[in-house]
């Protein structure tokens, strides 16, 4: 982190800094992790490339072989299946006493790899990349909020499937479990929505998304929530993303309570993993969450991945699905 730490800043300060620079038309980069304790902020960032970014084809890295690249080999090196338990124990305890009606819990899985995280960044395909040198790399497929003239849009990402299952997309589709996760997630960020902007929508429910990996293609449902900013959204850019932390996503419902029951049964802070990044051109903002997440510590990788848990969730059928996120959305023709 030393190396760039000049970017990084207690994130009470990042509200400020982005209603100031968005009302001025500057463009700038930021990212905020789970807890709202960490940040950085980059005015300008295309003008540097020490932390790397991938925001929908725009993006501060230019040169795509930067290192030759072996064929991509990620591994699980071993899983804890009685620690999920454990957390999974707790959170349904929680979700029994009502604390919550739908839960985000994730894991920390120990992984080997024989690219390093600059690598994956430059190799992946993703539309939200982030790779922050020493620390971790990231490959989301999911925005947080896209802002374009006054209209602001979520896109709230439940339910995962692989494709190899016979009849995937129907059993995607029709799956209670995942009909009901989805549901919560999509009524949480239309409310989020009706915090700061007004004529909220669900414009497309329940749609289906391929994503290619390097395991295969898997299946997964978001919906298109949207909504219209006041006239000098701008000057407040800031306070408003601020307003809609954690994303619903990764967090659960409702919010507060849930933020709590998470943290008594992860135990450890997620940091920038389900925190969220964004950049602003100086006219539009496009954000994303933090998962399909790598992270460093002490040599080692670990990959971040999680799920959504509810009264009817089975604690070895979210386990699996934790395992079943843990990928390189790597494709062949980038295998040499």
């Amino acid at each position: 982190m030393n190396r760039h730490k000049h970017f990084f800043l207690s994130a009470t300060a990042l509200p400020e800094l982005l209603n100031r620079h968005s009302a001025e038309g500057i463009p700038f980069l930021f990212g905020v992790d789970f807890e709202q304790e960490e940040g950085f902020f980059i005015p300008q960032p295309f003008e540097q490339n020490e932390i790397l970014f991938a925001i929908n084809g725009r993006s501060n890295a230019t040169d795509k072989n930067i290192l030759p690249s072996p064929h991509p080999q990620l591994s699980i090196l071993h899983t804890d299946f009685p620690a999920y338990q454990k957390k999974f124990a707790t959170v349904q305890k929680g979700l029994r006493n009502g604390d919550s009606f739908l839960l985000n819990l994730t894991e920390r899985t120990p992984v080997s790899c024989n690219l390093s995280l600059e690598q994956i960044f430059h190799l992946s395909e993703a539309p939200y990349k982030l790779c922050i040198p020493g620390r971790f790399v990231c490959f989301s497929p999911e925005c947080f909020v896209r802002i374009q003239g006054k209209q602001i849009a979520t896109y709230p990402m439940k339910g995962t499937i692989d494709c190899r299952i016979p009849e995937a997309e129907r059993k995607l589709l029709d799956d209670y479990k995942e009909q009901c996760e989805h549901h919560t997630i999509v009524d949480l960020m239309r409310n989020d929505l009706n915090i700061i902007s007004r004529d909220v929508v669900v414009n497309k429910f329940r749609f289906v998304e391929n994503i290619s990996t390097s395991h295969g293609d898997i299946l997964q449902t978001s919906s298109e929530i949207t909504g219209l900013l006041p006239d000098d959204w701008t000057s407040h850019i800031g306070d408003f993303l601020f307003r809609l932390l954690p994303a619903g996503s990764i967090s659960g419902a409702p919010k507060r309570a849930t933020v709590e029951l998470i943290q008594s049964a992860e135990q450890k802070k997620r940091g920038f993993y389900t925190g969220v990044f964004g950049y602003f051109d100086g006219k539009a903002l496009d954000s994303a969450v933090l998962i399909r997440f790598i992270e460093t510590d002490n040599g080692q990788f670990y990959f971040r991945s999680g799920g959504g848990i509810t009264v009817n969730s089975h604690a070895r059928e979210e386990y699996e699905e934790v395992l079943e996120k843990i990928y390189l959305p790597i494709t062949s023709r980038h295998d040499s």
